[in-house]
């Protein structure tokens, strides 16, 4: 006689992109899966769908940045002036609308940890996001970015994560945000 019950499979719900979106690279799928605090089951929230609303009036991408960050203030205010077109929007990460970006780019929405270009159809963070904005403003930026992709990946992102885990101890920090 068995003290221990059969244990059944539990079948989650998955949303996958749709058949006609293939993934380039770093690509992010935007559906995440959270758990409902409440209920204890899980729910599918689909965070492009969730704001979708960003993007319906102004297609522009939006530059996330970490809005207390001194070195994040002086980025934001060097690719405003250099982005004469204004191809770029901004929202602080720590702002309730910069939550839900992260969370459409795969990412959790308290990690302050990276720049990111959120575009309609993807995002792009650490040292691609950089480059990818550089593309956007004024010359000589993009033909910059241009020379700066032959770097390789794990290179660029060393670099930017070695910046960015030391920017308030280098740059110091605000108590809100400047922007």
């Amino acid at each position: 006689m068995s003290l221990i019950a059969p244990v059944k499979p539990v079948h989650l719900p998955v949303k996958l992109l749709p058949p006609h979106v293939s993934p380039p690279r770093r690509r992010f799928n935007f559906s995440i899966t959270s758990s409902s605090p409440r209920r204890g089951n899980t729910a599918v929230v689909d965070w492009v769908q969730e704001t979708a609303s960003f993007f319906e009036q102004d297609s522009r991408p939006i530059m996330l940045f970490d809005g207390v960050c001194n070195l994040c203030n002086g980025g934001v205010k060097f690719v405003r002036d250099n982005d004469k077109q204004r191809n770029i929007r901004f929202e602080a990460l720590q702002s309730e609308a910069g939550k839900k970006l992260l969370q459409r780019s795969g990412r959790a929405p308290d990690d302050i940890s990276s720049v990111v270009l959120v575009e309609k159809d993807r995002s792009y963070i650490k040292s691609e996001a950089v480059l990818k904005i550089m593309e956007y403003i004024n010359l000589p930026f993009p033909q910059l970015a241009f020379f700066m992709q032959f770097v390789p990946l794990f290179v660029r992102d060393f670099i930017y994560v070695n910046i960015a885990d030391n920017r308030y101890n280098l740059f110091g920090r605000t108590d809100s945000c400047e922007i």
